[in-house]
């Protein structure tokens, strides 16, 4: 009986040792971007770039866990931070960083800097590389960027609930909110979303965000259909409608992302292309601001977690801003044309 009980215990020690041990993981992604960018102002073209650059996109490195705290309730946290693999910033910036618990009839809870719950029904976006490129909405510097929607940000000082599956619900349910301090607007902040999915190839959400990802109103519908589930063509479809309400803006900006990514079968190893378009109108708030993007790309899967990146974009923004050599804010269209091709590596 005594070893019985002795044998538990170091079982027990042994589970919650490994439960206690974090996971290291990360991601390494650089690539050679080609990039013609130009601006033409009320005196004709005042900037226009062309250039090979080496870029680091998204790249981090984190380490996340989970240990027991009751026989319902688990202590869970993660420290992730984005760095520049090419050394053009040399610092860490945080990314999700959180501790939290779960349990099992009240769900999830999330507290420190978390992505916020526009993101939770998110599945739409297929671009990589420079053209994962939304929530620039207006040029920042003297530098054209390539202009879109707002997006979801990571929201500091933060919670987010996420409600616990229910039998027979196929709706994943989040709720958020942020203290004041958040955009220095003096605003507390929340949000709420729902995905519907049911396992069948197409989902549905809905989701609604009040000073977060801009000081004022956010409200996005997302909706993906995976064409493989009912026929012969292994294609993925995506549409994403957005309307933002700033609350100095001249108007409401609002956004549109059409999606497609087909899985090719004559390979080796797994390979898919995609194509994307983003629509926005009066970008920032701002009238007549407005932006139209196409992109096409693909990825070969050397490993599951050593992926080759190839694409090519075009972005054109009307009624933008860009700030001249004397650093005055001057209004113009900006065209941004880019072609990159990288490796990805995921441990």
């Amino acid at each position: 009986m005594k070893k019985l009980l002795l044998a538990s215990a170091v079982a027990a020690l042994s589970v919650s040792a490994a439960n206690a041990a974090p996971t290291l993981y990360g991601k390494a992604f650089l690539a050679a971007d080609y990039e013609n960018a130009e601006f033409d102002g009320p005196s004709g073209n005042m900037y226009d770039e062309d250039t090979l650059e080496i870029n680091s996109h998204a790249s981090r490195i984190g380490l996340k866990g989970s240990e027991a705290m009751t026989a319902n309730t688990d202590v869970i946290y993660r420290l992730e931070y984005g760095t520049s693999i090419d050394g053009d910033n040399a610092t860490f910036t945080n990314r999700d960083t959180y501790l939290g618990v779960v349990n099992k009839q009240f769900g999830e809870f999330r507290v420190g800097k978390n992505q916020s719950s526009l993101a939770r029904i998110d599945n739409v976006v297929v671009n990589q590389g420079y053209w994962d490129n939304l929530g620039q909405t207006r040029n920042e510097s003297e530098v054209v960027e390539a202009l879109n929607m707002a997006d979801s940000n990571r929201i500091n000082s933060s919670v987010i609930w996420t409600a616990p599956k229910y039998d027979g619900l196929p709706v994943q349910l989040s709720a958020m909110y942020s203290s004041d301090d958040v955009n220095g607007n003096n605003n507390e902040g929340f949000g709420v979303a729902a995905l519907f999915d049911q396992g069948t190839g197409f989902t549905a959400g809905i989701a609604y965000d009040k000073d977060q990802n801009i000081v004022g109103d956010i409200i996005r519908g997302t909706a993906t259909v995976d064409l493989g589930k009912y026929m012969a063509y292994p294609v993925q479809l995506g549409a994403l409608y957005q309307v933002g309400d700033y609350d100095d803006g001249d108007k409401d900006e609002k956004g549109l992302v059409i999606s497609a990514q087909m899985g090719l079968t004559n390979f080796a190893r797994p390979v898919s292309v995609y194509t994307q378009y983003n629509k926005t109108d009066n970008l920032n708030g701002v009238d007549n601001a407005d932006s139209d993007q196409i992109v096409v790309g693909g990825k070969y899967m050397y490993k599951d977690n050593i992926i080759a990146h190839a694409y090519a974009g075009v972005n054109s923004a009307d009624n933008v801003s860009l700030m001249d050599v004397d650093g005055n804010s001057v209004n113009g269209d900006g065209d941004v044309v880019v072609v990159g091709t990288g490796l990805e590596y995921l441990f």
